[in-house]
């Protein structure tokens, strides 16, 4: 469950002011009336899903626990990996032994260094790719996968490595559906109607998660949830549609929003989260910048600015209201650290503390705004819930600025450029 606190950030009134605009956008967005609506199958695809996919997502899944594999590399971009690293390190965290397969991300960038030093890693390792590409041309995961699978037909042999390789892509075209079908991978199909940045709820997410071990049933149960929850056109009973007015009055003063995590373990459910509202709302001169942080550890870099710099931010701070472990501080006899007196309490009874006190720092003194956010637990249902209600937010958020949400113009101006100077023919 979600728990929505505006710490008196937005007055009734400010809030109140918009309740006949959103529920127009809302029934627009019901009725798939609004701009881009040939991109909201995300709205409702836990009501609409491929159910015999969803099933073969647990086979395939299950297929590669049995063959020992050790590793699986997920190659793609944006929206192409992040939900999925935002879920399994939300669930797992940073260093779990619980994962089936580990998962590596390649094709996220055009390192030639993170590619070798990946390359290395899995020497003496069995590992399967996924290739995620809706075109199969885009040039980062391009370039990865044409890498990983020389290096995979070289290791086993083209026969076994076609039965290593599993293709997440169009169900009608592109190259790399082409290239999928002349050497029979296993595919799944990226819907037309959700863009790669909500597309986690798809096999783009819903794949990687499962063969790192997460249970898919119990994502999808926190799906359900989250559109059962988030699905009203009205302001006052939809706590996402708040959440997305509460930006869009606190931007008219403030151009940033500092995402905030207190588990490093969510640092990658903040990358995913930049991604979704920086595409969905960054054009036509408008939007919120999206930065995050995860304290207190960036209390120790971005505090001092924060509490005493220029004041261009507001805060959305998520915390769990349970985490996955806690631990006892220890009695030290000679109490060098001077930390007896915290003897009897746990790492997160000081968490927490450290949170409360942060939001009363930074809010009352240094006249930040704070939103907060709890959620229950770092498990696949919350996940599922907190996907629903940022992308719900997000796209509100944006319609609420006169933007289409599901568009991207800007992301292909230096892609012209770098093709051009590589002479990439046709540019």
């Amino acid at each position: 469950m979600i728990k929505l606190n505006l710490n008196n950030v937005i007055s009734n009134k400010e809030m109140n002011s918009y309740s006949k605009k959103v529920n127009k956008l809302a029934v627009a967005m019901e009725n798939k009336e609004s701009v881009g609506s040939d991109f909201l199958g995300w709205k409702d695809f836990v009501n609409n899903y491929n159910k015999p996919e969803l099933y073969k997502v647990k086979k395939i899944a299950e297929k590669l626990h049995n063959s020992n594999v050790d590793v699986m590399f997920v190659i793609g971009i944006g929206g192409s990996f992040s939900g999925a690293w935002a879920g399994i390190d939300m669930v797992q965290g940073n260093y779990s032994n619980k994962n089936k397969v580990e998962i590596i991300y390649v094709g996220n960038s055009i390192s030639s260094t993170d590619l070798y030093q990946k390359l290395e890693y899995v020497k003496n390792k069995k590992f399967a790719i996924n290739i995620i590409s809706k075109s199969g041309t885009t040039t980062e995961p391009a370039i990865a996968f044409r890498i990983f699978k020389d290096a995979l037909e070289k290791k086993v042999g083209k026969k076994e490595a076609s039965n290593l390789i599993i293709a997440t892509t169009d169900k009608n075209k592109g190259a790399l559906l082409s290239l999928a079908k002349k050497n029979s991978y296993e595919r799944f199909v990226v819907p037309d109607n959700i863009g790669g940045r909500f597309s986690v709820i798809t096999p783009v997410g819903a794949f990687p998660m499962a063969v790192a071990g997460l249970n898919i049933d119990k994502f999808f149960d926190g799906l359900k949830d989250g559109y059962e929850k988030y699905k009203s056109t009205n302001l006052d009973s939809n706590d996402a549609y708040q959440y997305a007015v509460s930006r869009v009055i606190l931007n008219k003063k403030y151009p940033v929003e500092l995402m905030v995590q207190y588990e490093p373990q969510m640092n990658a459910f903040n990358e995913w989260w930049k991604q979704l509202a920086g595409e969905s709302e960054g054009k036509d001169g408008k939007g919120i910048m999206p930065a995050s942080a995860v304290f207190s550890t960036d209390l120790h870099s971005l505090g001092q600015f924060i509490q005493d710099g220029s004041k261009i931010m507001f805060e959305t701070v998520l915390t769990v209201k349970k985490p996955n472990f806690d631990i006892k501080i220890p009695m030290d006899d000679s109490n060098l650290d001077g930390l007896n007196y915290l003897v009897g309490k746990t790492v997160q009874d000081v968490n927490n503390v450290a949170f409360s006190s942060t939001l009363e720092a930074h809010s009352l003194v240094g006249k930040v705004p704070n939103i907060h956010i709890e959620f229950d637990k770092m498990d696949e249902k919350s996940f599922g819930e907190l996907v629903v209600f940022f992308s719900r937010a997000v796209a509100m958020t944006a319609y609420l600025q006169d933007s289409n949400p599901f568009n991207q113009p800007g992301v292909e101006i230096y892609k012209n450029m770098m093709f051009k100077k590589l002479k990439k023919p046709g540019y």
